[in-house]
């Protein structure tokens, strides 16, 4: 079992998070991760506090522990990501040609039906 980097940690975490719903103590976001990944629970706490501190998460009291949920869906943050990512680019048009350019054919009409939808709208 490899070390994880820091931001592959704080993924499988957040994923951890995610697939369970809910509010999760540190000991059962520990006890997630220990299939794949040999973690001391006080690295899961400080990842789960750090996260907190980030705003990816919101916790409260649980007993002597905290419990910890998401802000926003798996979905959220994936399209508030591509954003970031967008707008880290000197090119943006080119970047979204690219993006447009690795979607299969289903997601390039359900982007077209949803850029459609939008219009009609306003």
């Amino acid at each position: 079992m490899a070390k994880l980097p820091k931001g592959e940690l704080e993924a499988a975490v957040m994923n951890v998070l995610w697939d369970r719903g809910g509010w999760l103590t540190p000991g059962e976001v520990h006890d997630a991760l220990a299939d794949h990944h040999q973690l001391a629970y006080t690295t899961v706490m400080t990842i789960l506090v750090r996260l907190c501190q980030k705003g990816r998460l919101e916790r409260e009291r649980d007993g002597r522990a905290y419990a910890y949920r998401p802000l926003k869906t798996r979905e959220e943050h994936a399209a508030e990501r591509m954003g970031e990512l967008l707008a880290a680019t000197q090119d943006r048009p080119l970047a979204l040609s690219y993006l447009v350019d690795e979607l299969s054919p289903a997601d390039r009409a359900q982007l077209r039906r949803m850029l459609r939808s939008r219009h009609d709208t306003h």
